[in-house]
């Protein structure tokens, strides 16, 4: 689950790191209020969407007009943002961050993130801020800087050491520094994130630092034991396939193509999707719908894949161990005809009563083309996306 910035610097805030002084406008009936308790001389304005690359899209301004706050909360409140980074329709923005600015000596780049192949969390940093930080990592790997904290998830002041070193701070700063970034741990496990990340820390004129931004992703499976968190879910943020896929326990990723998956695993949703590709067609999405495969969850699935009006053909490859293929093929053919799917649907299903799941698409009389060999559904469903 991902915040917004303003919550972000809400949560370091609480942790006692430094962030600039700010207020939160959702209407602009907030303007006046936000400008008079700030009490600046220059304001940064930014519009709040779970997207980078805002300030390309006019998300961004540095003004000392309160007439220019006011035309820029008129302009976007209630209004769709599109970056690089969401689809053509944007993201709905519901609500603006009003900062006091900050004159920067210096950005640079810090990051806290799982890092599965260490089984650890991982402390990221670059002298080199305000960028995207992969194309630091590309262009100029010996600026990025590591440290992978032990299994009690403590940062040791030899590590605190290296990444100062590493970021070309004073005495001073590395006092302040040392702080931060304890504190940024504690509250990186404290609050179970998946990702914090800091682009830019700045150094000010002062010679101080401050987290001029913020992002954090939540780690969705700890949620149950973070109510706090749980609240500030902004679902208007969020994929509405996706969102309604969760209600019923599906786990689906909206992709680019033409190809509707649904498969029973995540990892055979992969390989399906991989050989979907290696005959020339495009998976429309990634859904995985558990190892309780029934009526009602491939009825929610078909729902939510012809939701996508870039689907042309659907594949289903079921691997029935626990599930007998043979009541799989009968909730399909009860799903197809409760949504009244009018496209082509390649079947596979494979395991326990294959064969009579076979002869019970096939006597269905539907629009299913039913395959025991993978490659051959895969060929066949990408020859019917066409």
């Amino acid at each position: 689950m991902n915040l917004h910035e303003y919550q972000a610097k809400s949560l370091f805030r609480d942790y006692g790191l430094p962030v600039s002084k700010s207020e939160i406008i959702f209407s602009e009936s907030d303007i006046d209020g936000a400008v008079s308790n700030l009490n600046a001389d220059k304001f940064v304005v930014k519009a709040q969407v779970h997207a980078g690359g805002r300030g390309k899209a006019g998300g961004v301004i540095l003004t000392e007009s309160i007439k220019e706050v006011r035309e820029f909360c008129q302009k976007w409140l209630g209004k769709n943002m599109v970056t690089y980074q969401t689809d053509s329709k944007g993201q709905p923005v519901s609500c603006i961050l009003l900062e006091e600015c900050t004159d920067i000596e210096r950005e640079l780049y810090l990051g806290l993130v799982i890092d599965r192949s260490s089984k650890s969390i991982a402390v990221i940093a670059s002298p080199d801020g305000g960028v995207d930080i992969e194309s630091v990592a590309e262009n100029n790997p010996e600026k990025i800087f590591k440290v992978f904290l032990n299994s009690s998830n403590e940062i040791q002041e030899e590590e605190i050491k290296k990444i100062s070193d590493g970021l070309e701070l004073n005495q001073s700063q590395y006092i302040e520094f040392s702080e931060l970034i304890k504190n940024l741990v504690k509250l990186f496990t404290e609050k179970d994130f998946a990702l914090i990340e800091i682009n830019p820390l700045v150094v000010n004129t002062e010679g101080r630092l401050n987290c001029l931004d913020g992002k954090i992703n939540v780690d969705g499976n700890a949620l149950y034991r973070q109510e706090a968190l749980s609240k500030m879910r902004d679902i208007s943020q969020e994929d509405k396939l996706e969102l309604e896929a969760s209600k019923w326990g599906l786990n689906y990723v909206t992709l680019d193509g033409s190809v509707g998956c649904m498969v029973n695993g995540a990892g055979l949703a992969m390989g399906t999707m991989d050989i979907i590709k290696l005959y020339g067609g495009f998976p429309a999405n990634f859904l995985d719908v558990g190892g309780a495969v029934n009526r009602e969850s491939v009825t929610e699935a078909f729902k939510i894949i012809v939701s996508d009006s870039k689907v042309k053909s659907i594949l289903i490859n079921i691997f029935g161990g626990i599930v007998r293929c043979d009541v799989v093929a009968e909730g399909i053919v009860s799903a197809i005809q409760d949504v009244g799917i009018e496209i082509p649907v390649v079947v596979r299903l494979k395991g326990n009563n294959a064969e009579v799941a076979k002869d019970i698409l096939e006597e269905s009389r539907l629009n299913i083309f039913s395959e025991l060999d993978l490659s051959l559904a895969a060929k066949k469903v990408v020859e019917l996306s066409k």
